[in-house]
């Protein structure tokens, strides 16, 4: 049968090819063989990468087993803990547009058979996963697996916690000398932080969806079971060459129902919802953002990890992980079963007989924690086009709220209102200005909602933005508000002092003037100037979409 790596590897013409191949050492046996490419995000600046050479090393162990040649390609990594609270965080978002980019550059250029992406953190998942739908060639992704949780103070902790120990010792409810030991054991070790933050939250709907093997989501990273994994991933990539199946056969509008069930279930980040909606895209699969409440109102929330709760993910993991979470959603039929896992499996056939064997970790169906899914979206008068909020992750006393709004330009401005004491309780925090052309790059929030939690706040002040949250954050934190500001959105027009109305329950949020007034006030709005100017985020707020429909470039 012929291969894609035959345009580079066989007959005369090609002589010139195999020459450079030559040059780095692979053998004429080696380019007879599928040529795998093995997407590596391995770098020493992000704590959930810096493991990652071993990780590759085992999937190209793997292929090696199953008859492939594995080739090490690199892909680029933010650290979003690192980048938080600076302008870096800007590049955040954008960056998964770049990996998906480079990889579809690596992949097309060098004519690969197959991949095998070695991601683990935030937008690194998605962004391979967006360019492994466009490339469609036989893929599996394998990530570096959870970070164990730190201890302080006699308390399981994770990097939230050390957001919100920042507010606080601003409150003076810490002291510089217990902030420093939050400071060196929060983080004990490799892997991606670890409660259900976004880079735990996508590798786990990863393995819903079916681009990953069983255990991906949760096999914490330290153990010698997510080697095994790597090599198992790097043996079904050649199945999947040999059968042919591609990302695009894998992932359709019944696997990303199904990935949007357990995300209801687990309680994941709302950086889920701009990432389904961009892997959905790429994968030509029609989603929008009412599915996402559709899906939210018939499915139970059965975890509470970090932030919203005192589990972690190898909490999960010891529960039965997510073939346990499928097992338990599928007693009330909400999953569909027939469809297949990268292993070859049917979903009905990985989840045979598992079990939750920690009801902490995994609630039953029939006592979850809320009937309704951990995620949902609201609409109103300033959101015509939607807005996400962590429902499992807000106090019951905030689920409903009104209060005056105290508007900010920027993320920096809030933040020095907070620290400075200048928000009370009853509040609404507007912060606009940083969706994706307005930030641009929209910016994660942990900074402010990690504040407000830490100054014992989340369950008197909410907070609403078009920029986005970290996985990390909690309370009664609402963004991706769409319109954006910087797009003329009903946020630009909110004044100091105006009641905003939340109802999540009732999936609303409205400010509390007429339409007749707030068309006044769009006659008399001007645009911001561009905050970045210069280089390739200048050329991204030109080009990127609204968040409601996954902030991807058009």
């Amino acid at each position: 049968m012929a291969k894609i790596s035959d345009n580079v590897t066989k007959g005369v013409e090609r002589a010139p090819n195999r020459s450079l191949f030559y040059a780095m050492g692979y053998t004429k046996e080696e380019l007879e063989r599928p040529l795998i490419g093995v997407v590596s995000a391995h770098s020493e600046i992000v704590p959930g990468h810096i493991h990652l050479d071993k990780i590759t090393e085992a999937v190209k162990a793997g292929v090696r087993m199953a008859g492939g040649t594995p080739i090490m390609v690199p892909a680029i990594g933010v650290c979003d803990g690192i980048a938080m609270g600076h302008t870096g965080m800007k590049y955040s978002l954008p960056s998964r547009e770049l990996i998906a980019d480079s990889l579809e550059s690596m992949a097309i250029a060098h004519a690969f058979d197959g991949l095998v992406l070695v991601p683990n953190c935030d937008k690194v998942v998605p962004g391979m996963l967006m360019g492994a739908c466009r490339v469609n060639i036989p893929t599996v992704l394998c990530s570096g697996g959870p970070m164990m949780s730190g201890k302080v103070f006699g308390e399981e902790v994770s990097l939230s916690k050390m957001f919100e120990a920042v507010g606080a010792r601003k409150a003076g409810f810490i002291d510089d000398e217990q902030l420093r030991i939050y400071e060196e054991n929060t983080c004990p070790g490799c892997g991606s932080c670890s409660g259900m933050y976004t880079a735990n939250s996508m590798n786990c709907l990863s393995e819903a969806i079916g681009i990953a093997l069983p255990g991906n989501g949760t096999i914490p990273a330290v153990q010698g079971r997510r080697i095994m994994l790597a090599k198992h991933a790097g043996m079904a990539v050649m199945d999947m060459v040999e059968k042919n199946i591609k990302p695009r056969d894998i992932i359709n509008e019944k696997t990303v129902r199904n990935a949007l069930t357990c995300d209801m279930a687990l309680g994941c980040s709302t950086n889920t919802v701009l990432h389904l909606l961009a892997i959905a895209h790429e994968a030509k699969v029609p989603v929008d953002l009412k599915m996402f409440n559709e899906v939210s109102a018939v499915t139970p929330n059965l975890c509470h990890l970090a932030p919203a709760g005192d589990t972690h993910m190898h909490d999960l993991d010891m529960a039965g992980g997510i073939p346990a979470v499928m097992a338990e959603l599928n007693k009330l039929g909400l999953l569909d079963t027939t469809q297949m896992n990268v292993n070859g499996h049917t979903v009905a056939e990985n989840i045979e007989g598992k079990i939750p064997t920690d009801r902490t970790a995994i609630k039953s169906v029939e006592e979850p924690y809320s009937k309704t899914g951990g995620l949902m979206v609201l609409w109103g008068n300033i959101a015509e086009e939607g807005c996400v909020v962590k429902r499992s992750a807000v106090a019951p006393e905030m689920l409903v709220h009104s209060g005056p709004a105290r508007v900010f330009n920027s993320e920096d401005e809030a933040i020095d209102a907070i620290y400075n004491g200048r928000i009370v309780k009853g509040d609404v925090v507007v912060i606009r200005y940083e969706g994706p052309k307005g930030g641009p790059g929209m910016r994660e929030m942990l900074n402010p909602t990690s504040a407000l939690a830490g100054m014992k706040l989340d369950k008197d002040v909410a907070l609403i933005t078009d920029g986005r949250f970290s996985g990390a954050s909690r309370g009664a934190s609402i963004g991706h508000v769409s319109p954006e500001a910087a797009s003329g959105g009903a946020i630009a027009l909110i004044n100091e002092g105006d009641i905003i109305d939340i109802d999540i329950p009732g999936a609303s949020i409205n400010v509390r003037i007429s339409d007749q007034e707030l068309e006044e006030r769009r006659k008399g709005w001007k645009p911001m100037e561009p905050k970045i100017k210069e280089g390739w985020l200048s050329r991204y707020s030109r080009m990127a979409s609204s968040a409601s429909k996954g902030a991807v470039l058009e």
